[in-house]
């Protein structure tokens, strides 16, 4: 009944933000700007957006490692985009997380604890990353410049505290993690670095020839704000991210919502692989 409550309430909330974007942008603008999208970079985005998938999975095996569990990658990446698929198409149930804790546990008996932990940092890793890139963009973005100069020197200062803060919580809290620190933090600077490519794929395809870093920004931001369970895959509130975004630099958000939907339609097929491959969820020693 919990799962259902949380499920109605996503669907209810995704819904609402969709129907509040839409009715704040020019729709026309939006279909035209659909129809219009440079196929070339589409493609090339979608590619960028994969290979940023296979360097997560690569990660997430070097904290699978760490605790003993020693998996091929062939077979990792084969449960990631399952996992993929159960986060995107499946957000009632256990999720794409708790499948692969579930997987594991069941056929390698390394404990709930160890493989929970190691999925964690994969996502705090991601995480971090995501707010340094954040932090440097917006530094030298029009926002920054809006908003004051004392906002570009915090945003320094917040970056550069983010590796203190990394290490230190990766020492006090997950130790067993410690000695991967290094390798996990130059793949999840280059997953995240993978995905801006991707964001700058989306907006050549959309032929927005200004504000891009503004754009990228704004992308960051809103696959921060995307992490939240509030709606299903984040849809709804990377669209509001955009709307607001850009209407605080007097920029037209139809370009920001269209490039949203482009990204979720990405992932979403991209994700829907993970449901052909379902079948060849088969353990094995890597």
């Amino acid at each position: 009944m919990k799962q259902k409550i949380k499920l109605l309430l996503k669907i209810l909330l995704t819904g609402a933000a969709l129907w509040f974007v839409l009715h704040k942008v020019d729709i026309e603008r939006l279909k035209e700007s659909l129809q219009s999208a440079d196929s070339i970079w589409l493609f090339i985005a979608f590619i960028l957006f994969n290979l940023s998938k296979i360097a997560s999975s690569f990660r997430l095996n070097i904290y699978f490692k760490a605790i003993g569990l020693k998996l091929s990658e062939k077979f990792n990446l084969i449960l990631y985009y399952v996992g993929m698929f159960y986060n995107l198409f499946l957000p009632g149930g256990i999720g794409g997380d708790g499948y692969k804790i579930y997987l594991l546990n069941k056929h390698y008996k390394k404990g709930i604890k160890p493989l929970f932990q190691a999925v964690l940092l994969d996502r705090l890793s991601g995480l971090f990353a995501l707010a340094f890139y954040s932090c440097l963009l917006f530094a030298f973005s029009d926002y920054s410049e809006l908003l004051g100069d004392w906002t570009k020197w915090l945003s320094f200062l917040i970056a550069i505290l983010l590796f203190p803060i990394a290490y230190f919580s990766t020492k006090l809290f997950f130790k067993d993690f410690l000695k991967c620190f290094n390798k996990t933090l130059v793949w999840g600077f280059a997953v995240q670095l993978l995905q801006l490519l991707c964001a700058l794929a989306i907006i050549k395809s959309l032929y927005i020839g200004h504000s891009n870093l503004e754009y990228m920004t704004l992308f960051l931001i809103s696959s921060v704000v995307a992490v939240l369970p509030l709606t299903i895959g984040g849809i709804g509130v990377r669209e509001l991210t955009f709307l607001y975004g850009l209407e605080y630099i007097g920029e037209d958000p139809s370009l920001g919502v269209t490039f949203s939907f482009l990204f979720f339609i990405i992932t979403a097929i991209s994700s829907l692989m993970g449901l052909f491959l379902l079948n060849r969820v088969s353990p094995e020693k890597g």
